[in-house]
């Protein structure tokens, strides 16, 4: 069977009638639109206004050029808090209208935040996130206020029914672009590094994804101790044009 490339992650599509073939192309097109609307840099959640310790780590000096900006990005996806997000978007999207386990995932999100930074970030972008999905989602179905960004768009993307392969990658793509964007607004990379960076960076957003896919909860954890610290550290930086 043929497979379409969607965010570095091979779909495999049916190929047993042409129309299906056609119904099954048309299925994921659409839900890759959706998730790009939901993860849009215009979507009303606020991400602009967040570095996720970047701005912190630049002002450290772990982050100065595009080598150093790649390699910060890395960790965070396998060895820091996006992989740990990942993991609890797989499992929010597989509990999707179970309101007592995504409520316990909103619990276990919240206490894996290493900063109050970290946990204002994903509250206060999960409780926006919710007010914009709304227009696709029923809001009954929806998780609760207070749950964080990555189970309320795993919960939103399984009441949709997308593929959580291609739900993960589109998380960890949008966390990329908006870690690049900041980069910009801190001059660490011009637009073209951003661009080369992004090329770089995708390989290994599909394959975390496809990971993240196949994880339980018992694949949750980190050892990316310096953006953990940044995260912190970056309470008390003055002055400053991020809020994380």
């Amino acid at each position: 069977m043929p497979a379409i490339m969607i965010m570095g992650m091979a779909i495999t599509a049916m190929t047993a009638t042409p129309t299906m073939t056609m119904a099954t192309v048309m299925t994921e097109s659409g839900s890759l639109l959706k998730l790009m609307s939901w993860l849009s840099p215009v979507f009303p959640v606020g991400g602009f206004a967040y570095s996720a310790g970047l701005e912190q780590a630049v002002h450290a000096g772990h982050v100065r050029d595009l080598a150093s900006l790649a390699d910060w990005i890395d960790a965070q996806i396998t060895l820091g808090a996006l992989w740990n997000d990942v993991v609890l978007l797989i499992e929010a999207h597989r509990s999707s209208g179970d309101r007592a386990t995504i409520d316990g995932l909103s619990e276990l999100c919240l206490a894996l935040c290493v900063a109050r930074e970290r946990r204002d970030e994903t509250l206060n972008q999960g409780t926006s996130f919710l007010e914009g999905v709304a227009h696709w989602v029923r809001p009954d179905l929806l998780p609760g206020r207070g749950a964080p960004l990555p189970v309320v768009v795993g919960a939103a993307a399984g009441l949709e029914r997308i593929d959580p392969r291609l739900s993960a990658g589109a998380y960890l793509h949008a966390f990329v672009s908006n870690q690049l964007q900041c980069a910009i607004r801190l001059s660490v990379v011009g637009q073209d590094g951003a661009a080369s960076a992004l090329a770089s960076l995708e390989p290994l957003i599909g394959r975390t994804a496809e990971r993240a896919a196949a994880a339980t909860l018992d694949d949750l954890g980190g050892a990316a101790f310096i953006a953990d610290s940044a995260a912190m550290n970056h309470e008390t930086l003055q002055p400053r044009l991020f809020l994380s």
